[in-house]
């Protein structure tokens, strides 16, 4: 390494030690805030990009809008620095730039990485030598490689190049894969380990040092396609489990017996089983969405991933069941969907979070009315309900009363504050996808 080049990385690796590197951090959502916040909280001054205005006045304000991020915790952050913009030019004043924006999938179930691209693009021409570029939104092997290092190289104006060996000077680049779980409070943020991949020796090393002062555990990997593909199997392998207690749920209810009762029984084995558990489909931002990251970049290598793919329709196909359930239910009744009044419990994709992305209860929602019946919906966490990517509902929270006026309460996502023998006393019929009734004993109860 030239003795300028190596100047710059020791200056760097100093700043991170000693908590002076400014940290950009672009996406101020589910996962972008959090961590903008474990910086902060260790001393960081940290500026968070977002291109909705909305986000960025609410954080410069003091505010938040997600429901376990308090205004407290903002507050508090802005005590060391943060703040909020949307004006990529300010890139050029930070030490180290992390992108956190979603990958969604576009309606042909193909990785839509426009949010990516765009990004790169716009911090491109205001980076600088030495800086850090980290990638850590969840995509197919490569990405990091084939997409983010040629816009970044192709779109700055001073024609730096990403750094490969210890003598070059340039950009360092890597890729780190978000591990959030939202609503989990088992497990503190900094205990998680970080895996980071970095483009060349010194990339790695800087990365690793800059997570290393907020992560307990760094676990440093050959490559970003290395660190890319660890992310799509960590989801990818709980997406496969769900798919098969979906599947074998289906057959117990056929057999009558209880999945549940028996995945608790095989959970007492203390070594080579771990339990998952059925759902009327899959949620979130991760685990509906890697499988088909990886079966399509797979393509490219005249690869079919037909067990993933296999996982995956037999979890997209669970709203469906959901609804063949809810007919089922009320044909007991002597009812048909069609013109049945039917509330459902829930809309966030896991219990206890204002999340909706990619959430079965939005299908669910709209199979329904298809149908015909007279559809509501109540959640404490979603006054209302507009249109999004994949659904367009435009509903109000119905509050939770009058139960007995319902033809069917469908249960999809089993917040805590639901008391749920009350709702059973109150209703007619229970169709409970989420085990949430366990204990209550009622021939208004249909478990599905």
């Amino acid at each position: 390494m030239t003795t300028a080049a190596t100047t710059r990385l020791e200056e760097l690796k100093r700043k991170m030690e000693t908590r002076e590197a400014r940290i950009g951090i672009v996406g101020m959502g589910y996962v972008g805030l959090p961590l903008a916040l474990l910086f902060s909280n260790e001393g960081f001054r940290v500026t968070g990009f977002d291109i909705e205005p909305a986000k960025v006045d609410t954080l410069n304000n003091g505010g938040s809008y997600i429901v376990r991020i308090t205004p407290e915790s903002i507050q508090q952050a802005q005590k060391s620095g943060f703040r909020a913009t949307a004006n990529y030019a300010d890139v050029a004043g930070m030490d180290a730039v992390i992108i956190c924006v979603p990958t969604p999938l576009n309606d042909y179930h193909e990785p839509d990485l426009r949010y990516v691209r765009e990004t790169v693009e716009s911090i491109a021409p205001h980076v600088k030598e030495g800086q850090l570029i980290v990638l850590e939104s969840t995509t197919y092997p490569g990405t990091t490689e084939e997409l983010v290092v040629p816009r970044l190289e192709k779109g700055n104006p001073l024609g730096l190049k990403v750094a490969r060996t210890t003598e070059e000077p340039g950009l360092h680049v890597a890729f780190s894969p978000e591990r959030e779980d939202p609503g989990n409070d088992t497990v503190a943020r900094h205990d998680i380990p970080k895996v980071v991949g970095g483009c060349g020796p010194v990339a790695l090393e800087l990365a690793s040092a800059m997570y290393g002062s907020i992560f307990r555990k760094v676990v440093p990997v050959s490559s970003p396609s290395v660190a890319e593909m660890t992310k799509l199997l960590e989801n990818i392998y709980r997406c496969v489990n769900i798919a098969l207690v979906n599947e074998l749920k289906q057959l117990c209810m056929r057999m009558g017996i209880d999945i549940h009762e028996v995945i608790d029984a095989a959970k007492t084995k203390p070594f080579g089983f771990q339990a998952f558990y059925p759902g009327p489909g899959l949620g979130g931002h991760c685990i509906p969405i890697d499988p088909f990251y990886l079966s399509w970049k797979a393509k490219q290598f005249d690869f079919h991933t037909r067990f993933i793919e296999l996982a995956g329709e037999v979890n997209t196909a669970m709203p469906y069941f959901v609804l063949d359930q809810i007919a089922g239910g009320l044909n007991e009744h002597s009812k048909s969907i069609k013109g049945s009044k039917i509330l459902v419990l829930g809309l966030a994709y896991k219990r206890d979070v204002d999340d909706l992305r990619e959430s079965p209860s939005l299908t669910i929602l709209e199979l329904l009315r298809d149908r015909g019946a007279k559809v509501a919906y109540n959640d404490p966490y979603f006054p209302s309900v507009g249109r999004g990517r994949h659904y367009d509902l435009n509903m109000t929270n119905t509050p939770l009363d009058n139960l007995a006026s319902y033809d069917a309460i469908v249960i999809v996502t089993d917040h805590t504050s639901y008391n749920y023998q009350q709702i059973v006393d109150q209703s007619n019929l229970v169709i409970d996808t989420r085990n949430a009734t366990k204990g209550i004993v009622s021939n208004k109860i249909l478990r599905c």
